[in-house]
């Protein structure tokens, strides 16, 4: 997700928590020699020098997350569970440090010497990996039978032209945060559609129940992105046509989604001006301090909330999914860190066992207990220890079940710089359909 840089310093860190947030820095950095510096240092990262020359030898890279145990812990696991496989595990700067993390990915699977030899990445990574060929078809291993237990969204978004080139494991979303006292003087109903939800905002602003109805990120940035796929989705729009080879952001669905964000602040004025140069953290300050009414944003903001010592909503706070258009369905901007396998690898089969053992029902599970890190198997959401010790996460399926994949394009980096100027002059002009028509032609450009 975008860059969740800064922790409120009176909140406790949700462990091991990533949003998309943490991501944008991608796009923006230089060569991350972090990333680099870490391929090289095998010995002092993961398992021991000893080996057992009988079993095969591979290596795993993923960026740093922590909570209870480490990802070197779940490897040490997976070393200790069985006897023919070793892995080393290369640890990678944290997704704070997304541009490290990226540039040291890029770097090693450029070289095409097969290490790593499974990673983690981000799920704007996936296209881009998979189109320089350095990401392993995986269709012939997990065929549609077992593809069948994970959220479709994220099944959609490990997939490029057609071929299933990342497996899920954990992930967030954009969700839509309410405040329960207030809404129960507003008729109690949470907002299922964009046009009820000013309704019941503009009304709490006039009734001096909050100072403002809806809080967004509006800065010219990725998560601007992230809140764009999310209405233009619930508007059935999208930005770009499904081959990936034309944009459709200046017709109707997405047109009609653009303006609705511009009309809450030039129009119905239930959100401020100052949308427009915040990003998570500045949006999410108001809302934790009891000053509006509906927010969206990452579930970061919920440990926040529940937090006494950083909130002024204790208690007094409802998640649920983003409200949708007429005919539309809520739509949740997909992000999280999902696995691949290095086409280049020289122990493919090991490889995939290790793949498919990080992805599996338990050590999803395990994750999800330790790391707080949201699994991508609908059914673990009724798990009764993970309702019991992680209830907040428990309450997202329906959430997740909206999740939607930015634009899936071996030329993101290009086109979300584009639709961040281009969207980002729509808000500030209300010129939106010219505006659109101009960023449309921008992005088929970049993707014909």
């Amino acid at each position: 997700m975008t860059d969740m840089k800064k922790r409120p310093t009176a909140a406790p860190k949700p462990v091991g928590h990533v949003t998309i947030a943490d991501r944008r820095q991608f796009l923006i950095g230089s060569a991350g020699l972090l990333g680099a510096a870490a391929f090289g240092a095998g010995t002092s990262l993961g398992i021991g020098r000893a080996r057992a020359q009988s079993r095969a030898e591979i290596s795993f890279a993923s960026a740093a997350f922590f909570g209870k145990e480490t990802f070197g812990d779940l490897i040490k696991a997976f070393n200790e569970s069985q006897d023919r496989i070793l892995v080393k595990n290369i640890e990678l700067p944290p997704p704070s440090s997304s541009t490290e993390v990226y540039q040291g990915l890029v770097q090693q699977l450029a070289r095409r010497n097969g290490t790593p030899d499974v990673f983690s990445q981000d799920v704007i990574w996936i296209a881009g990996f998979a189109a320089a060929g350095w990401a392993l078809p995986l269709d012939e291993y997990f065929p549609a039978d077992k593809r069948s237990a994970y959220f479709t969204g994220t099944l959609n978004a490990c997939t490029y032209g057609g071929k299933l080139t990342a497996l899920p494991w954990f992930m967030d979303s954009g969700m839509f945060y309410y405040r329960k006292d207030v809404l129960e003087k507003h008729g109690g109903k949470v907002p299922e559609n964009w046009a009820d939800m000013a309704t019941i905002a503009a009304a709490a602003q006039k009734a001096g129940d909050v100072d403002f109805g809806y809080l967004w990120q509006g800065k010219q940035a990725e998560v601007l992105v992230c809140d764009a796929v999310e209405i233009i989705t619930s508007n059935n729009g999208a930005i770009l046509a499904p081959d990936g080879k034309s944009s459709l952001i200046n017709q109707k669905g997405a047109v009609e989604a653009i303006q609705f964000l511009h009309d809450t602040i030039a129009t119905t004025k239930i959100s401020p001006q100052d949308v427009l140069s915040w990003d998570e953290e500045p949006s999410r300050q108001p809302f934790t301090s009891g000053k509006a009414m509906f927010m969206r944003n990452w579930s970061y903001v919920y440990p926040i909330a529940q937090d006494a010592k950083a909130s002024q909503v204790v208690d007094k706070v409802g998640v649920a999914p983003l409200p949708s258009f007429p005919g539309g369905k809520s739509s949740a901007c997909l992000g999280g860190y999902q696995l691949g396998v290095n086409a280049n690898s020289k122990q493919r089969e090991a490889a995939i066992e290790l793949l498919t053992w990080l992805s599996s029902t338990e050590t999803q599970h395990r994750i999800a207990l330790n790391f707080g890190l949201a699994p991508t198997r609908p059914a673990l959401f009724q798990d009764e220890q993970i309702k019991k010790e992680q209830p907040f996460m428990a309450s997202l399926e329906k959430v997740f079940t909206g999740a939607t994949a930015r634009p899936i394009t071996p030329q993101y980096a290009k086109v979300t710089l584009a639709l961040q100027s281009g969207i980002s002059k729509a808000l500030v002009s209300g010129k939106v359909q010219a505006e659109m028509d101009a960023l449309a032609d921008q992005i088929n450009k970049i993707v014909a």
